[in-house]
């Protein structure tokens, strides 16, 4: 898409405030530029107080070895970017050059750079990603754990270098004010585990003007994060995780005027939109499983911080927070795992853990476990990790050890009416349980739904732990059209595409036109069975309208899944019903009958009432077709079956889907 169709689409979202909202913004940045502000030198600090710390002082319980060898493979100039593993970037890396293309960035008014341009940028979520300096944490984690000054000077040389090849306002590390808030989070966990303003690296001359050049750095990420917020239609996971950055920055170094000010006005905002952003039945309103997760850290860290400080977030603030954790519980299956429903983008705000085995899910809920004394997050989380260390304290540990099943008793919801989401079930949360997520929620929030997918009543399914059908996730995100437009768009769900197009209408990488309209008609659970109803409007903007319905019904006790697909229209379509696999899954067509084996889980599929045959694909590039994304930029082939038929008229179409284990047969 070129970038004036991009434009004209993005014009298409806005109303009249935002255009003209949009207009003030371009003209001040004109102004800057021409009236050369940015070449002010930052305030002097005031060095005489600092945030108390908001990290664990010092975990006895923790492996430091691993630590010790992650911050080693940094300083070595190893890194791992998404697809890109142990990356040889140097140490330190150009700042400003793409790891996965090598393209460079210019250095230009940061505010005027197009970061959308491949050719311009290269890959701008690779270029960003090292630019968050997470792994200024891991040095100093190291160091905080084992007192080798090395990786503190490790700190030091790499943001003396990011100093000086990233000047402020220019290149593409001052464009994205989300960008900045999360390397200020960052430089708050290096700064509190470094020793904080009486730290080792500050007691020399030259330590001196290193700290006094960081805290500079630190006004101007402020200050533009402050004059740059995501506003209207951009006002998502952005804007929280700007107003996070800002919070932090102004309860770590209150050492300017401003800096009162901004602590205050990002205290209201976060309160404001932690209930705007995220429902009240605790499903985050982007639909997206991976941005719950990033969201649920963000009030975290925004909480915690404000917590070591003398500043007390709402009870309804924080009993959103829990509430959100109560939906991931909700959605994860015995194993742990969790569907791959919308948006995936691989970041974390911090690295806390070194753990081979952590799980991000699982730790939100160790740590929920303890804040929120619930047991049932305790059985989900497993175990303590060590990013609950970190922000918790050791003492935590016995707290998670000591929690019983009685304390607090468990909430389990079946139903998310709000964000959409129902589980269809049973024996759910034992070794034989039958999982069902199905999704009858809207496409995303805001009028560009920007990481929703067009996935409206489609389920995911998983049995005794092993996943059978799945959400494939999202595998790209700025780059690679034609797989962003697969991994986001109907085909690639467990739903039904009506003529080849999708039920919302894309309009760029993030941003939807169209939005199909979802509704849930009807919702029963009982002992016997589990039955939704849903709709969607998404087909009315063909020239004939289609209504979309979808019945799905658990029958507990034979273990059989009942899928009823109706269609309200006049005239001709191609239906295509498409089931994608996980990729342990094997699965084959005999005589029209769907056969998918894992482990000792059989599913049986059959449509009734119909003469078309089902269609076995597994990684097809055109169409694309049969993969499955579970890291960011990296995906598989899989098994995706499809039946696709041409109708006329109102018509049903039935899906029968029988679940047998080992035990069973």
């Amino acid at each position: 898409m070129s970038n004036l169709a991009w434009k004209f689409n993005r014009l298409r979202t806005m109303g009249f405030p935002e255009i003209g909202y949009r207009i003030r913004q371009a003209v001040q940045t004109k102004v800057e530029l021409l009236t050369v502000k940015w070449m002010q030198q930052p305030p002097v600090p005031d060095c005489s107080r600092f945030g108390n710390t908001w990290l664990n002082p010092l975990p006895s319980s923790m492996n430091s070895a691993l630590y010790r060898a992650a911050a080693d493979r940094v300083l070595a100039g190893y890194f791992d970017v998404f697809a890109l593993h142990d990356a040889r970037l140097g140490f330190p890396p150009r700042w400003n050059r793409d790891p996965k293309t090598g393209v460079e960035a210019p250095l230009v008014f940061g505010k005027t750079l197009d970061y959308r341009d491949e050719r311009l940028i290269g890959d701008i979520k690779y270029l960003w990603e090292p630019n968050r300096h997470l792994h200024l944490t891991t040095l100093a984690q190291a160091y905080h754990l084992s007192g080798d000054i090395r990786y503190a000077q490790g700190v030091q040389l790499l943001l003396e270098s990011w100093f000086d090849q990233c000047p402020y306002p220019f290149g593409v590390n001052w464009t994205s004010s989300l960008e900045l808030a999360i390397r200020l989070v960052n430089w708050s966990c290096t700064w509190h585990l470094l020793g904080g303003g009486t730290s080792s690296l500050f007691t020399s001359e030259s330590g001196q003007r290193f700290k006094r050049r960081w805290l500079n750095s630190i006004y101007q990420h402020s200050h533009f994060i402050a004059g740059y917020l995501s506003r209207h239609s951009s006002a998502n996971n952005h804007l929280f995780g700007e107003l996070m950055g800002l919070f932090v920055a102004a309860v770590t170094w209150p050492c300017w005027q401003e800096s009162n000010r901004w602590q205050q006005q990002t205290y209201t905002e976060l309160e404001i939109e932690a209930l705007k952003q995220n429902a009240p039945d605790g499903v985050n309103r982007e639909q997206a499983v991976y941005y719950q997760h990033e969201v649920v850290d963000m009030m975290l860290i925004c909480w915690l911080v404000g917590r070591a400080n003398g500043i007390q977030f709402s009870q309804s603030y924080v009993s959103r927070l829990e509430r959100m954790l109560e939906f991931i519980a909700a959605i994860m299956d015995v194993a742990g795992t969790v569907p791959m429903i919308g948006d995936a983008d691989g970041a974390l705000m911090v690295h806390w853990s070194k753990e081979p085995d952590w799980h991000v899910y699982r730790s939100l809920l160790a740590t929920g476990a303890v804040l929120f004394k619930r047991h049932d997050f305790k059985i989900k989380a497993k175990c303590f990790d060590d990013k609950s260390r970190w922000l918790l304290g050791d003492d935590a540990q016995h707290a998670f050890d000591s929690l019983l099943p009685g304390e607090n008793p468990s909430i389990t919801r079946r139903e998310f009416c709000d964000g959409g989401y129902f589980i269809l079930g049973s024996k759910l949360d034992t070794a034989g349980e039958v999982r069902i997520v199905a999704d009858a929620g809207p496409l995303g929030y805001l009028s560009i739904a920007a990481h929703g997918h067009a996935d409206a009543l489609s389920f995911t399914l998983s049995v005794a732990g092993h996943a059978l059908l799945i959400d494939p996730g999202t595998y790209a995100f700025h780059t690679q059209k034609k797989w962003r437009d697969y991994f986001r768009g109907t085909s690639a769900h467990n739903t039904v595409r009506v003529d080849g197009v999708d039920q919302s209408e894309p309009g760029g990488n993030f941003m939807w036109l169209h939005q199909a309209n979802v509704c849930c008609e009807s919702w029963e659970s009982d002992q016997e069975r589990d039955c939704l109803i849903g709709s969607h409007d998404g087909y009315t903007r063909l020239p004939d309208p289609v209504i979309h319905r979808r019945k799905i019904e658990f029958l507990k006790n034979e273990g059989i899944i009942k899928v009823e697909d109706i269609f309200e229209c006049a005239k001709e379509h191609t239906i295509e019903l498409n089931w994608h696999f996980a990729e342990m899954c094997e699965v084959q067509i005999e005589s029209c009958r769907v056969q998918a084996v894992v482990a000792n889980v059989n599913l049986q599929m059959t449509m009734l009432d119909s003469d078309c045959k089902p269609e076995l694909v597994c990684g097809r590039d055109e169409p694309p077709s049969g993969w499955i994304s579970r890291c960011f930029d990296e995906k598989m082939s899989a098994s995706t079956i499809t039946w696709r038929e041409k109708i006329t008229g109102a018509t049903k179409r039935v899906t029968i889907l029988r679940i047998t284990t080992g035990h069973d047969a």
